[in-house]
């Protein structure tokens, strides 16, 4: 008897605090913890974020589809009455437990069960976490997306790969100017980041103005483009903000986080140090900035400039037809150029700085890319932080390309793009907010933001700790989770999106770890007698070769298993391997300590 796979969604990580309950069967699905101890610490004693459970207060409403209690999937829905809208629409890269999972996207259920109120999607910006699910999101709520200019060009990028470009949507909104979307007037405020056109999003609803940050930083001698709108922030918070929804990513960090023009000096540094030699610098596709002090660096020391990565081609290029990277004629090259200059006149720009195992610079030092080798002498510049749980993965590359021969420079070479705690403490001094809503991290960092927000004034039973799926809201007398609403991760793996689940993740996890055992017997129809096997194939488990003691052995005890049930005049094909998969699972476990997965297959001959 097959079994039959659940709904594929993956269940709220909460970090540190999640426990994970995978029993054998067929109808499991993983338990987790909703919220730490620690949380209700941290609120005042009338439990303002505990729910109700008046599903049916009215008010304005704020609702996190995903974002929450992990880095990544960021998506939030704002209600009232009858207007719903979006900001962001991300996804998240897959645990290491995940196995050949490509990434999640967030289940919009509840927008689906909503779509007559659905007005549209407002981005922030155009990282992977704030964009990358809109292809797989629009082909079930298709409304139309509004963003910044370079935002809106990246997107339709990803539109066209999905033959949704025709099908969707798009406007443009430059810093300062406001659209109106159901009963909301929504304002881009121009911010910082470390990809350029980040805007914050202030939020004017009937209930009172939300003011929405975005993934940002202050400052003020940005590459391209003018400083954070701090004048234009200020004069909102004089007008009154109900609730500030601010990026708690670096609210562990003290002090203010440094200028991208910093990153500069360093690259002029190391371009001065290594004039003879080859370099390569890996960065993320998206950090135009980034990209641009690179080429500024290459001109300045006369190297030709290859661009290697398929999404740091698409990125680059969609950048420079819109002036956001200024390339001087003649300073790019095709990757096929290379041999025609020397090492010291070439600096590659490539993909690969998280550990990728596919991405381009993960491909050279593996001695898998098509194209380039590494060889000794190379400078491999890593101009980003590991994110959380790439760690292991950018240290296995930096040591690939170190045996290479390759001097490895991966210090100094980065700034963050999200405000520290100088920075927070800024934003709500210039808002005053009424309510504190910390957005975008893991626990640990809404939790230091929930302490910042109270040294600057904001009452603790108005700091709102929210988990992905809360509904908040928000009446003129107080504030409140009053539901939850579904917001599950769905996993997407290759063209599949939503088939695998728990029980498959199972699956792999135990084929991973223990191996697969297969059994192959042929029986004649009617008699059933056997007539070829048993035949045991071993994948992962042992090498055949090496064990056939083992595996005679084995075919020995599916032998008797099958003796004991053809002798009865009725054979039931499900207890007969039933029969086989115990008996050969205790024969194995007793002789190798180890606990295979068992795939009997009868064929009827």
């Amino acid at each position: 008897m097959e079994r039959k796979e659940t709904t594929a969604v993956l269940n709220k990580n909460t970090a540190n605090t999640a426990k994970r309950t995978i029993k054998s069967g067929t109808n499991e699905k993983e338990t987790i913890n909703r919220k730490p101890k620690s949380l209700a610490k941290l609120m005042s004693s009338n439990g303002s974020t505990e729910k109700n459970g008046d599903t049916n207060l009215q008010g304005l409403k704020i609702i996190p589809l995903g974002g929450l209690e992990k880095i990544g999937m960021n998506i939030t829905a704002i209600e009232y009455e009858d207007t719903i809208v979006v900001i962001d629409c991300g996804l998240s890269f897959p645990e290491d437990d995940m196995l050949g999972i490509d990434f999640i996207i967030p289940d919009v259920t509840y927008l689906k069960e909503n779509i007559e109120k659905v007005k549209g999607f407002v981005i922030t910006h155009g990282h992977e976490d704030h964009i990358g699910a809109l292809p797989y999101i629009l082909k079930e709520i298709n409304v139309p997306v509004y963003g910044t200019k370079l935002t809106i060009a990246i997107i339709e990028n990803k539109l066209k790969e999905h033959n949704l470009l025709k099908g969707t949507k798009r406007k443009v909104i430059r810093y300062g100017q406001s659209i109106n979307l159901g009963c909301f007037r929504i304002e881009f405020v121009r911010t910082n980041h470390s990809i350029a056109d980040a805007a914050a999003l202030a939020i004017f609803t009937p209930a009172g103005t939300i003011f929405h940050t975005g993934d940002f930083k202050v400052d003020f001698t940005p590459v391209f483009g003018s400083p954070i709108d701090l004048q234009r922030i200020g004069e909102i918070g004089k007008k009154g903000v109900l609730a500030l929804m601010c990026d708690s990513t670096n609210s562990e960090r003290p002090g203010y986080t440094m200028s991208e023009s910093s990153v500069g000096k360093t690259f002029d540094s190391i371009f001065t140090d290594y004039h003879r030699q080859r370099i390569i610098v890996a960065t993320f596709a998206s950090n135009v900035d980034r990209v641009q002090q690179i080429v500024n660096a290459a001109v300045k020391y006369g190297r030709k400039v290859v661009i290697e990565g398929r999404s740091m081609v698409n990125i680059v290029t969609t950048a420079s037809e819109l002036g956001y990277i200024k390339i001087p004629d003649g300073v790019l090259i095709d990757v096929e150029q290379m041999k025609n200059y020397s090492d010291e006149q070439i600096v590659m720009i490539t993909t690969g700085s998280q550990g990728e195992t596919m991405a381009a610079l993960s491909r050279m030092a593996a001695s898998i890319h098509k194209k380039i080798t590494i060889k000794p002498g190379d400078v491999v510049i890593l101009s980003a932080t590991p994110i959380p749980g790439n760690e292991k993965s950018v240290s296995r590359v930096i040591n690939e390309l170190s045996m290479k021969g390759a001097k490895v420079i991966y210090q100094d070479t980065h700034v963050s793009g999200h405000a520290c705690q100088e920075e927070i403490k800024l934003i709500y001094a210039l808002t005053k907010p009424k309510y504190a809503i910390p957005v975008h991290g893991e626990y640990r960092h809404l939790i230091r933001h929930a302490e910042l927000a109270q040294l600057m004034g904001v009452p603790k039973e108005n700091i709102l700790l929210l988990s992905s799926g809360d509904v908040l809201t928000i009446t003129e007398e107080k504030a409140m989770v009053t539901d939850e609403v579904t917001a599950q991760g769905i996993l997407v793996d290759g063209l599949g999106v939503g088939d695998v689940g728990n029980i498959v993740l199972r699956d792999r996890q135990m084929l991973s770890e223990n191996g697969l055992l297969i059994v192959v017997i042929s029986l004649e129809k009617g008699s059933n007698q056997v007539i070829a096997g048993p035949d045991i194939v071993s994948r992962g488990f042992v090498y055949v070769r090496e064990s056939e003691n083992l595996m005679e052995e084995a075919r020995e005890v599916v032998e008797k298993a099958l003796d004991k049930c053809l002798t009865k005049s009725y054979v039931d094909w499900n207890k007969l391997k039933m029969e086989i998969k115990d008996s050969l699972n205790d024969f194995i476990w007793k002789k190798t300590k180890r606990n295979p997965m068992i795939l009997p297959i009868i064929m009827e001959v």
